[in-house]
């Protein structure tokens, strides 16, 4: 089950823009990709995401925080990821993979 919080900054800096990742080129506003972290690994690897909720494998009981660019941030869309990583790592067991540290999560692309 996936706890989705998102934080009253968050919101705001979404609303106003706060929080984007503006390029210095042509001033696009370049999104990063969702993804799921292995809890335990460093802030550095986490650094500008919104943390959308944490998922804990069936498999091994290992956790994931699953985040997201603060200003694209989508509880919607992190709940269907959640379903999404939850077969992924269901998967690497049943091939007897380890999971990696770092999984990027499929958009709505």
């Amino acid at each position: 089950m996936l706890d989705v919080t998102l934080g009253r900054e968050a919101v705001q800096s979404a609303v106003d823009g706060s929080g984007s990742n503006h390029s210095a080129y042509r001033g696009e506003v370049q999104e990063m990709r969702p993804v799921a972290i292995k809890k335990g690994q460093s802030r550095e690897k986490a650094a500008g995401l919104q943390e959308m909720g944490t998922l804990r494998c069936e498999g091994c009981g290992e956790e994931f925080v699953i985040g997201h660019d603060i200003a694209f941030a989508d509880k919607w869309l992190a709940d269907k990821q959640a379903h999404w990583l939850e077969r992924v790592l269901a998967e690497e067991h049943e091939r007897e993979k380890k999971h990696p540290d770092r999984i990027e999560l499929p958009g709505l692309n």
